[in-house]
């Protein structure tokens, strides 16, 4: 797959096409809107994840069993990644990117710190804890297609490799300090709930730094050259009805559609197989193979290769995007046979490559789905795209748990799936390197 220009700087005054209207100079570059947005991510993530790491024990405190601790964080997983077919598909159609950006940190930044009040509600404290969780998992779901469309603006004036993958390593800066800061107030003071309203500060930090961006760069398309700036909204267009929720895939052409479906299955296909660190946390309690209170330490060294590992490959990717592709698929296939292997040494290495593997797969291949989706589709495009990553989250949650006990059969099916994905992503190169070389002549 040959290597997708991406635009390298904003238009010059003479770049405009003769029809239209010269752009208005942003009045932040693009690599400051990209770390903006980077840092509002870092203190929205002190906000969400540590409210995560903490949210199952909370519930337990507050009377829940297991079960409804594991039904609970299932769907708040499942709602911060499924409903986003129809959130991308929704903010394409008002074109009010900014606006689902801000509504959803803005239901993350209220929810979680309202968990300190939960332990004073008698009956209804599960239910409300349990609801805000949700809640909160909801907001991740209406900004995340949005804010990836005003990412990829920017990012594609500095190569969106590079710039989704700052983005992510200030990103996991924040899922990684953000535990820490709650274990931190949890052990001073004995209880959990003074740690939610500590993190009302990330929130409100988050909030004002997102107000002043939108303010000074209220039109992310400025950083893009004119032919690929997305038109105003027109309701006479724009479809309706079913068709509104099929419309991000309805009005890309037929080719790239096909090469998008495709490249969905490929990351179904790797995500499959990168099982989750609650059933790694599992085995290391079940096995005794570390203590309680090193578990979370172990879950901060896999943020940390994420975050390098985001960087790195952005990198890569920006010289060539089809060779780190390939990266993904190698290391899932091992993260099974070492994050749930006999020794603790393996399963830091395993969760090790497992946050390496997810790093990849929140930068890099967001990269290429905004270099395959005309801009005017990506919300839709990143909504459909986190329906084929949830459900196979799920699908390989939901396996590795059945197979805990038949570990060598685990092994051997993520192996399978990823060698089906690597396959997929042969043919996804070879149609890309086509359509290039097509529009090319």
């Amino acid at each position: 797959m040959s290597d997708m220009a991406t635009p390298q700087g904003v238009d010059g005054p003479g770049s405009s096409a003769p029809d239209e209207p010269a752009a208005v100079k942003p009045r932040l570059s693009a690599w400051q809107l990209v770390v903006g947005l980077g840092v509002v991510s870092l203190a929205t993530d002190m906000v969400s994840d540590g409210s995560a790491s903490v949210g199952g024990a909370l519930l337990g405190q507050l009377g829940a069993s297991a079960v409804v601790v594991g039904v609970i964080t299932g769907a708040a997983g499942a709602i911060a990644l499924i409903l986003r077919l129809i959130t991308g598909p929704w903010v394409d159609r008002s074109g009010n990117y900014w606006g689902f950006t801000m509504a959803g940190y803005a239901v993350t930044a209220i929810s979680v710190p309202l968990l300190a009040l939960t332990p004073v509600l008698g009956a209804a404290a599960l239910v409300v804890a349990s609801a805000l969780i949700l809640i909160e998992r909801t907001g991740k779901a209406v900004r995340a297609p949005a804010k990836t469309v005003l990412l990829a603006d920017a990012a594609g004036a500095v190569g969106r490799g590079k710039g989704f993958g700052v983005h992510k390593l200030l990103d996991q800066i924040g899922a990684f300090s953000g535990p820490l800061i709650v274990s931190a107030v949890a052990a001073l003071t004995g209880v959990l709930w003074p740690a939610f309203l500590v993190l009302i500060i990330p929130a409100v930090v988050a909030m004002v730094l997102l107000a002043a961006l939108r303010r000074r760069v209220p039109d992310t398309t400025v950083y893009a050259p004119a032919a690929e700036r997305r038109a105003p909204r027109d309701g006479a267009r724009t479809p309706r009805g079913p068709r509104w929720l099929l419309g991000g895939l309805a009005t890309i052409e037929p080719a790239t559609r096909g090469t998008f479906l495709l490249f969905g299955g490929f990351a179904a296909l790797t995500t499959f197989g990168l099982i989750s660190f609650g059933l790694i946390s599992f085995h290391l309690d079940r096995t005794r193979l570390a203590p309680l209170a090193a578990i979370p330490l172990i879950y901060a060294a896999g943020m940390v290769a994420a975050a390098i590992a985001a960087v790195v490959v952005g990198w890569a990717y920006d010289r060539s995007a089809s060779a780190v592709l390939f990266v993904v698929p190698v290391l899932t296939a091992f993260v099974p046979a070492l994050a749930l292997g006999g020794g603790v040494v393996l399963v830091i290495v395993g969760v090790v490559l497992w946050g390496g593997a997810t790093g990849i797969q929140d930068s890099t291949i967001k990269a290429l789905v905004a270099d395959l989706i005309p801009s005017a589709q990506r919300g839709a495009a990143y909504g459909w795209f986190a329906v084929f990553q949830g459900v196979a989250a799920f699908a390989g949650a939901a396996v590795a748990g059945a197979l805990y006990g038949d570990l060598p059969l685990l092994i051997a099916l993520v192996a399978a799936a990823q060698l089906a994905a690597i396959v997929v992503l042969a043919v996804v190169r070879r149609r890309v390197s086509r359509t290039a070389r097509a529009a090319a002549a």
